[in-house]
C-alpha cells in the first residue's frame, strides 16, 4: 500500500471512530473496536489524535465485565459552534448551537418588510450577535447556515422567492465576504426536513416528506436517509402543484396552486372575507382557543385542502411518514383530524395508515436547526479529512 492509500485509510478510520463516539457516547476503546471492526492499535492511535484535537475526551472509568475498568470516551460537543438562520417572508429566526445541535442562543425578529435591504441588515445584525456570544472553544464558530422559502440552486444561489423580494440574491457570497466564515444556503422546507431527520420527528424513518405550511407551502424530501434536491436543486415546490385548473392566478405564474387554498396566507384571506377586523394569524389562533365557530369552520376547510394536497404527495412518494409544520395545524386537534379524514376518504385503501401523519416536534426551529446541522456535518467532514 502506498503512502497516499495509507493516508486515505487513516482519514476514513478517523471519521468512522469520531462518528461512533458521537452516536454512542460514552463508549470505551474496546467497544469502539468491536463496533468498527478496527484493531486496538488503530483505535488507540486515532483516539489519541482526536483527544489532542479536542474532539473527544475521557470521563473516567466505566463498568467492568471482568478485568480492568475501561476508560470511557465522550464527544466534545463544545469543541465548536454553528449558526442556523431561517429567513421567512415576514420573520427571521436564528439559533446558535453546539456541535450536538443543542440551542445556546435563539433570536427571533419580525420583518416589517421583505426588501433586500431590510433582510440584509437584520441578517447581519443577528449573525454579529451570535458571533459576540460564541463561548470560548477550540474551533469557535464553524460556519453559518441560512434557509429561504424559495428556489435555491445547486450553487446555493437564491433563484426565486415567490412570496418575497429575495430573487437572485447571492446570500452565500454576501455573508462569506462580510464574516469570513463557511456559509451554506438551503431551501426552507429542505432545511426543515433535515432538522426533523437529525433531531426531531423523523429520526427513526428513512423516507419522509416534510410539509412546511406558512405564507406558502414547501416540501422537503428525504429518500433513503438522504435529502433529495432534484437535478437543479428545485425539488419540493409542491405548493405550486395545480389542484384547480380554473383557479386564480398564482405569483409563480400557474393557476389554482395548492398554496392558494391551503397556506396560512390563504386561511387568513378567507377569514378576512367574513371578518375584516382580523389582521394576523396570532389573532386567528387566539379565537381558535376560544372555540369561535366561524374560525373553526374555516380551519376545518383549511384541513380539507391540506388533505387534498397530501393525497397527491402520498400517492406519489409512498413515504414512511409525513411531518407537518404549521402553526394552524398545531393550534387545534380538529385541524389534524380534518386532514386525516380527507386522506382516509381519498387515498387507496391499501395505502391508508401506511404513511404516518405526524406534527413537527421542532416547530418553528426546524429549518434553523436543519441549517445548523448542515454546518456541523460539513465542519466534521472537513476536520476529519
Amino acid at each position: 500500500m502506498n503512502i497516499a492509500d495509507q493516508s486515505l485509510v487513516k482519514k476514513i478510520n478517523k471519521k468512522l471512530i469520531l462518528n461512533e463516539v458521537i452516536k454512542n457516547s460514552p463508549i470505551s476503546r474496546a467497544n469502539l473496536s468491536k463496533i468498527t471492526g478496527l484493531n486496538k492499535s488503530t483505535i488507540s492511535s486515532q483516539v489519541n489524535t482526536l483527544i489532542k484535537e479536542k474532539f473527544i475526551f475521557e470521563i473516567g472509568q466505566g463498568q467492568s465485565s471482568g478485568g480492568r475498568k475501561p476508560v470511557m470516551l465522550v464527544f466534545n460537543k463544545n469543541a465548536g459552534y454553528a449558526v442556523g438562520i431561517d429567513i421567512g417572508v415576514d420573520y427571521m429566526n436564528g439559533i446558535l448551537t453546539d456541535l450536538e445541535g443543542n440551542i445556546v442562543l435563539n433570536k427571533y425578529y419580525t420583518l416589517e418588510n421583505s426588501s433586500p435591504k431590510t433582510t440584509q441588515s437584520t441578517l447581519f445584525n443577528i449573525i454579529q450577535q451570535f458571533i459576540n456570544h460564541v463561548p470560548d472553544s477550540p474551533y469557535g464558530l464553524a460556519g453559518i447556515g441560512v434557509c429561504v422559502p424559495g428556489l435555491v440552486d445547486r450553487d446555493q444561489k437564491v433563484i426565486f422567492t415567490p412570496n418575497s423580494n429575495g430573487t437572485n440574491m447571492d446570500l452565500k457570497t454576501l455573508i462569506e465576504e462580510k464574516f469570513n466564515l463557511p456559509v451554506f444556503v438551503e431551501n426552507e422546507a429542505n432545511a426543515g426536513a433535515y432538522g426533523e431527520k437529525v433531531f426531531g420527528a423523523a429520526k427513526n424513518y428513512d423516507d419522509i416528506i416534510y410539509v412546511s405550511v406558512s405564507t406558502g407551502i414547501g416540501i422537503g424530501i428525504i429518500m433513503n436517509n438522504d435529502l433529495y434536491r432534484g437535478v437543479n436543486g428545485f425539488s419540493g415546490e409542491m405548493g405550486h402543484m395545480t389542484i384547480d385548473f380554473n383557479g386564480p392566478k398564482c405569483s409563480c405564474g400557474n393557476r389554482g396552486c395548492w398554496e392558494l387554498y391551503a397556506s396560512e396566507k390563504a386561511v387568513l384571506n378567507s377569514i378576512r372575507e367574513k371578518n375584516n377586523t382580523l389582521n394576523s394569524l396570532e389573532e386567528v389562533i387566539r379565537l381558535v382557543h376560544q372555540n369561535d365557530l366561524g374560525i373553526l369552520s374555516s380551519l376545518q376547510n383549511f384541513g380539507f385542502y391540506v388533505g387534498i394536497g397530501l393525497t397527491n404527495i402520498i400517492n406519489t412518494f409512498d413515504p414512511q411518514a409525513v411531518i407537518l409544520r404549521s402553526s394552524i395545524v398545531e393550534s387545534h386537534p380538529m385541524v389534524l383530524n380534518s386532514i386525516k379524514n380527507t386522506l382516509s376518504s381519498r387515498i387507496y385503501p391499501q395505502l391508508n395508515n401506511c404513511s404516518k401523519l405526524l406534527p413537527s416536534i421542532l416547530g418553528k426551529n426546524a429549518p434553523a436547526l436543519g441549517t445548523s446541522s448542515i454546518v456541523i456535518e460539513h465542519f466534521l467532514d472537513r476536520v476529519t479529512a
